[in-house]
């Protein structure tokens, strides 16, 4: 009887048990699926929860309709984004080609869903999940699969620009898990931007590009996804984009409000002026303005007197970036600090504004000025001091406590005080007045270099900088030459010094290291132009990196910001403080503009 009671009661425990544990399996199974969500953000959590219905800087009732002409300068060979030969046609990945999630621009470094319905990312960023929307369609009708994913991945890195294959050849390891799900593994090595770059990664058509030849320019007509098909070509001219009426993302969240115009297209004009010219009359209707002096003098004829086009000026949250006069540091005259600080201290900012810019312009004073990012006028965090405590003497105590401070400069132009602190450096670096030419003691050579420009603005810069050097007995060379030679020996290095704009965002990642990186110094085409090779710039750039929270993140690109200001690498001139645009009246902007600044793509017109 007891032995009949223990087989009935083991029976009963093992179904107990089996229940329990098909429960607990449904249960993990259930938490797994959830755990895959709607947006990944770079630090913290999205701004946008899972019902949101569009972002804060559209106008989610914008009417649909109508048409806009933009303006470019230049010519274009090729209808394909993606590859080093050839020159692209402008909007094709903006109007054409979309990618797994789209950029919020509320905040620094968020993704929605778009091709990707929803996302999975464990904690480690080991891996990213991507399940595609079932209702994801290219412009031809074809539903975008896995096998498009797979294969945009796999010929964007062997054949597109050589940072896909930087960035996609992290990717170790890639998994089908369905017809709708992928998942991509990661190398070992911490790097936690590289999911959301795969997140931005386009998706092309398998069934169409793997018939033609990927990596050669022309005009055939290309296949996305996107909101917008061509409509129109002509070669080196214009091309016309028209809203393709059976977009199927139409309704999501990160489209509402957003691709109200039916048709867009951008005419090219031989240069400037040429533009300039051709908005006055109406050719085209929408233009952005860099030009200090045209913005503030140039804009007045009888469209803008009459009303039909207006100036407006939009606030971004964006970093400055930085233009600035580099120092190519594998150059000899270069190689010591007094020497640069001491150029740097000539350049009269308050007399270049007033005399050249009206103005207009704000000196920069950190490479992500006008942001959080930014270290100017900021005493360093006990956390930055913490990253920066294994390299000392590689922020200057100044710099440390409050940022990087331009000098003032004279309005006048006389500017005496800052010559007479910029002899006193070059005589601490070796150099000596002779015959009203600074000498190099040891050698006798005048202290001399080369301004390598290539458009007239950047002459007319460089020719007032050689005036103000010339002062202390420096001779400063400007040479012009043409695009091509230029482009020659900028990427080889091949120059004392020239102008270069670097672009910042609120969440800067992976190009710091081609930016600023010791290995990139010695690479031919990467943007380190001054030739940086210092471990304490590398560090921040790891930590930046590796960052897991948004505190920790600020911290390391400030102290990224305080080692290249203490390096006067430099000559930091001067950026907007304001977008500047010119509209036609039929062209319409929301109320609000995002963090970044205004977005076309949220206009409408009349």
């Amino acid at each position: 009887m007891n032995f009949l009671f223990r087989q009935v009661r083991e029976k009963v425990l093992g179904l107990a048990l089996r229940v329990i544990g098909l429960a607990l399996l449904a249960y993990f199974s259930i938490s797994a699926a959830d755990a895959a969500d709607h947006a990944i953000a770079m630090h913290g959590d999205p701004l946008y929860p899972p019902d949101f219905k569009h972002f804060s800087y559209v106008n989610p009732n914008a009417p649909k309709g109508g048409s806009i002409v933009f303006g470019a300068t230049g010519s274009f060979d090729s209808l394909n984004p993606f590859i080093v030969r050839g020159t692209a046609a402008i909007g094709l990945r903006e109007h054409v080609f979309e990618s797994l999630l789209a950029r919020g621009y509320d905040e620094p470094f968020t993704l929605y869903g778009l091709l990707a319905e929803k996302v999975e990312l464990p904690d480690d960023r080991s891996s990213i999940t991507f399940t595609l929307n079932p209702s994801a369609r290219f412009s031809d009708g074809m539903p975008v699969t896995v096998d498009d994913v797979i294969y945009s991945l796999e010929t964007l890195r062997d054949k597109g620009r050589p940072n896909y294959k930087t960035y996609y050849s992290k990717v170790s390891k890639i998994e089908a898990l369905g017809p709708r799900k992928i998942r991509l593994s990661f190398e070992a090595g911490g790097d936690r931007e590289i999911p959301l770059i795969l997140g931005l990664m386009p998706i092309i058509p398998k069934h169409v590009y793997e018939k033609r030849d990927f990596s050669a320019a022309g005009f055939e007509t290309p296949v996305g996804s996107g909101p917008y098909v061509v409509e129109k070509v002509e070669p080196g001219s214009s091309i016309t984009y028209r809203r393709n009426p059976d977009y199927w993302g139409a309704s999501l969240p990160v489209n509402v409000g957003q691709h109200n115009i039916d048709r867009l297209t951008y005419e090219y004009f031989r240069d400037a002026n040429a533009s300039f010219e051709a908005f006055k009359s109406g050719i085209y209707h929408a233009r952005p303005e860099d030009d200090p002096g045209r913005w503030t003098t140039g804009y007045d004829f009888p469209a803008l007197r009459d009303g039909r086009v207006r100036k407006a000026t939009f606030k971004s949250g964006m970093p400055s970036g930085m233009y600035a006069l580099v120092f190519n540091t594998r150059k000899p005259i270069f190689a010591d600090r007094r020497v640069r600080e001491a150029l740097i201290l000539v350049f009269n900012f308050a007399w270049v504004n007033k005399n050249l810019y009206y103005g207009t312009y704000v000196r920069t004073q950190s490479f992500f000025d006008n942001s959080e990012l930014g270290s100017h006028g900021r005493p360093a965090s006990s956390r930055e001091r913490e990253l920066l405590a294994p390299f000392p003497g590689a922020v200057t105590p100044d710099i440390m406590a409050h940022g990087w401070q331009a000098p003032k400069g004279d309005p006048s132009g006389q500017d005496r005080e800052n010559r007479a602190h910029a002899v006193a450096l070059l005589r601490e670096g070796g150099y000596e007045i002779r015959h009203g030419v600074m000498t190099d003691k040891k050698t006798g050579r005048s202290l001399k270099f080369e301004i390598l420009v290539a458009t007239p603005a950047e002459e007319r810069l460089a020719l007032t900088y050689s005036r103000m050097v010339k002062r202390i007995g420096v001779e400063a060379i400007v040479r012009n030459v043409d695009p091509s030679q230029y482009q020659e020996r900028r990427n080889t290095y091949q120059y004392d010094t020239i102008f270069n704009s670097w672009f910042s965002s609120l969440s800067p990642g992976n190009e710091q290291s081609f930016y600023w990186g010791s290995e990139a110094a010695d690479v031919p085409g990467t943007r380190n132009y001054m030739g940086v090779k210092d471990p304490a710039v590398d560090a921040m750039i790891a930590a930046m990196l590796e960052a897991r929270t948004r505190e920790d993140f600020t911290a390391a690109v400030r102290a990224m910001d305080r080692v290249l200001m203490s390096g006067a690498y430099m000559i930091p001139l001067f950026h907007q403080p304001d977008q500047w645009v010119a509209l036609w009246q039929k062209v319409k902007t929301p109320e609000k503009i995002s963090l970044y600044g205004y977005r076309s793509s949220t206009w409408w017109v009349e």
